[in-house]
């Protein structure tokens, strides 16, 4: 028999459990940086070095961190669902908790991208450095998407919402578009389970059906999820 499928929107809550800052509630800075300086085109071409370094110092957070109880109780789900993470993280504390199906929409920080072509991505996880290019001689970049860019996975991920019997969002503001909208593309009979300890709302999930708040920190209200979903007929 054909495996229901489960998508999962993950957002900053459940990496900052596990110890990554992010900038969701201090104002818009990140590490005292005004976003759009350290994640905007523009930021790139203002100053490059600043950029780089930032990304540097995260990828260096991102080697001292581990999943947590979120992450790795997500991955128990694959046992009886066809499970899919679209997440909004640049971590990859899903992949090393053991979840299988991964989407990154904006981007990874442990890969490097070439500044002329997109396709040339790399494996990287030490410091990006102005003296890196890629095999046709042009500055290497941090591979994430950046405000102002496009999303290009934004309709693999529609696609996976478009196909879910339930829907999981955790740790997410639900303020950050295009993922954000990614809710309203649900089946009208999709259950939709919304974890976090600060739960927001927006347009898509006031229209939807069969929302369930679970008002619990990712590390304690996915535990619980999963084994109410195992345990379900």
């Amino acid at each position: 028999m054909e495996k229901r499928k489960i998508v999962v929107l993950t957002g900053a809550g459940i990496s900052a459990e596990s110890g990554i800052k992010t900038f969701r509630d201090s104002n818009g800075l990140w590490e005292n940086h005004d976003v759009m300086e350290v994640a905007s085109p523009e930021g790139w071409r203002k100053n490059r070095e600043l950029v780089l370094e930032f990304y540097n110092q995260r990828r260096k957070q991102l080697h001292e961190v581990e999943p947590n109880a979120g992450h790795k109780a997500l991955v128990d789900l694959e046992e009886k669902y066809d499970v899919h993470i679209v997440t909004q993280n640049i971590d990859d504390l899903h992949e090393r908790a053991g979840s299988s199906q991964i989407v990154h929409l904006h981007g990874e920080l442990f890969k490097a991208r070439s500044t002329v072509d997109p396709n040339l991505v790399y494996d990287w996880k030490k410091d990006i450095t102005s003296d890196n290019k890629c095999e046709k001689g042009s500055q290497l970049r941090p591979h994430i998407v950046w405000f102002g860019e496009a999303v290009p996975l934004i309709e693999t991920a529609a696609v996976l919402v478009r196909q879910a019997d339930i829907i999981i969002i955790v740790g997410s503001s639900m303020q950050v578009y295009p993922a954000a909208g990614l809710v309203g593309l649900s089946l009208p009979g999709a259950h939709i389970y919304y974890v976090d300890p600060k739960p927001a709302t927006n347009y898509e999930l006031e229209q939807a059906n069969n929302v369930t708040i679970i008002a619990e920190k990712g590390s304690i209200g996915i535990p619980a999820l999963v084994k109410q979903l195992l345990e379900a007929d």
